[in-house]
């Protein structure tokens, strides 16, 4: 799958450890499912993706398999430690959007390796055309809302009440944006 002039994999080093990034393919499914369901539960509450569902699992490698869903992987040895999936839907009206989630290993937060895998979906987004990149979240994944800032997304919407958090209680959804025509911020 080329969709972007990089040459895949490579290697890089994050905190004294090399890791390989490598597009994140439909057989990855197992891995992905191991590397999110490792991580803390205040990490995947808001995921659109049940990771304790394997029903929920195998729709999501189905995204990869469609080509709806692209993205990289950064792997130390053969272990995941992070990913960055951008979600695009065929609808005329929306072709020209993706979606990006994106989650690190705690243990490799603040070495850049979320940075660098955004910047690999940037370059996806950019060869596929699309205009413009989304993310949402809930307002109390505050440190969520800062990253994304500092790769120069900006709040587009908020909308009030319309997500529940663990203990049941509903909070903001918070919708933010970046617009590809600019230069990306990485």
């Amino acid at each position: 799958m080329a969709v972007t002039s990089r040459t895949y994999p490579w290697t890089s080093e994050f905190g004294g450890q090399l890791v390989t990034f490598r597009y994140l393919c439909a057989g990855d499914k197992e891995l992905f499912k191991s590397f999110v369901r490792s991580l803390p539960h205040k990490d995947t509450y808001y995921l659109p993706v049940d990771v304790h569902s394997d029903q929920a699992i195998d729709h999501w490698a189905k995204g990869l398999e469609s080509g709806h869903t692209l993205g990289v992987v950064a792997l130390e040895n053969d272990r995941m430690i992070g990913y960055c999936n951008l979600h695009t839907k065929e609808l005329p009206w929306i072709r020209h959007i993706g979606e990006i989630r994106m989650s690190v290993s705690p243990v490799y937060r603040g070495l850049g390796l979320g940075r660098a895998l955004a910047n690999e979906a940037f370059a996806i987004a950019r060869a596929r055309g699309l205009a413009k990149i989304w993310v949402r979240m809930a307002a109390s994944q505050e440190a969520s809302q800062k990253v994304c800032q500092s790769l120069g997304f900006h709040t587009e919407a908020l909308l009030s009440d319309f997500v529940k958090n663990e203990n049941g209680l509903t909070e903001d959804l918070v919708i933010m944006s970046y617009d590809a025509g600019k230069l990306w911020g990485l």
